[in-house]
């Protein structure tokens, strides 16, 4: 009879709109790129491994937003609407090997929040507000390898501020708003393999600025303001493999050792190089391998203004 039709309909019809991203039982990965979402999902099974919750509109975490995930490693919240973190946010998962926080709106962080995490081995700022970096943040982080910290509004680097990132194998400060490098900017880095400065404001640098790092291998310094660099100032870099030094300010160069196996890789297209004796006779005593060779020209002296510099250091009549 139809009078017992309609209540199997409301059975089997559903009652709203679910919640955006809900839970599974027994997961271990949970991902959410639910544009509307604003509140972090609750429930999630402790069997959790690895979050994912991006592009959305979250802007706010509660505190024990992450109790009861003992089991996380992975925590990836970029692209949200995020302008603070509570300082117990992260308190509740202490094997947390990633935390990417790229492309929020922090403009600082809580003194304690990594206090718990000592098991952390990437760390992704990418894309905030921030203006200073705290010492504390980085007290406790012995293990972490990969530190992004570029598109922030950096000023500065505070001397030391590093120091207790031992394992650090990566650090990325490009487009930032960096002047200058205080000479104790890198202390501790001994691990240090890759530095990023691309895109910064820098005029100058300090002849020891890259000495607490003599493992670097990729050295990144193009699209500063850069007149001149310190002599000596990459003696150090004896395992250096890439330097990026294009789109400065420079006239006269300065190399690392030249080092055994293959060629260092060198940029240094986009400035106004003054083709004499001391460069041409350092590009070819150190023959590195010169990437965008025909963008890098003499600026000066006249008679050579505009011509390739790798062709001139190979001629053979320079006098050099």
């Amino acid at each position: 009879p139809p009078n017992r039709i309609l209540p199997l309909l409301l059975l089997v019809l559903p009652l709203g709109r679910a919640t955006p991203c809900s839970p599974q039982p027994n997961a271990t990965r949970f991902v959410c790129t639910e544009p509307t979402l604003s509140i972090f999902p609750s429930g999630l099974p402790p069997t959790t491994v690895a979050i994912s919750v991006e592009f959305t509109a979250l802007a706010a975490l509660l505190p024990a937003a992450l109790a009861g995930l003992p089991r996380l490693q992975e925590l990836h919240l970029s692209s949200n609407r995020l302008a603070t973190l509570p300082e117990a946010l992260l308190r509740p998962v202490p094997t947390l090997r990633v935390l990417d926080l790229t492309d929020n709106l922090l403009a600082d962080l809580p003194a304690d929040i990594f206090a718990g995490t000592g098991h952390l081995q990437h760390l992704v700022l990418q894309g905030n507000r921030l203006r200073v970096l705290q010492p504390a943040w980085f007290r406790h982080l012995p293990h972490l390898r990969w530190l992004n910290l570029a598109a922030n509004a950096l000023v500065e680097v505070p001397p030391g501020v590093f120091g207790p990132l031992r394992s650090l194998r990566s650090l990325d400060l490009s487009h930032n708003r960096l002047a200058s490098l205080a000479p104790g900017a890198l202390a501790g880095l001994r691990a240090l393999e890759r530095l990023d400065l691309e895109g910064n404001r820098l005029g100058t640098l300090p002849p020891t600025a890259f000495a607490p790092a003599p493992a670097l291998r990729h050295l990144f310094l193009q699209d500063n303001e850069l007149r001149a660099l310190p002599a000596g100032i990459f003696v150090p870099l004896r395992h250096l493999r890439v330097l990026d030094l294009a789109h400065n300010r420079l006239r006269a160069l300065e190399l690392p050792p030249r080092p055994p196996g293959p060629a260092l890789d060198l940029d240094i297209s986009g400035n106004p190089w003054v083709c004499e004796c001391p460069l041409l006779a350092l590009l070819r005593q150190a023959a590195p391998r010169l990437t965008a060779a025909r963008d890098t020209l003499c600026a000066g002296p006249t008679r050579y203004r505009g011509q390739e510099v790798a062709a001139l250091s190979r001629a053979g009549d320079t006098g050099c």
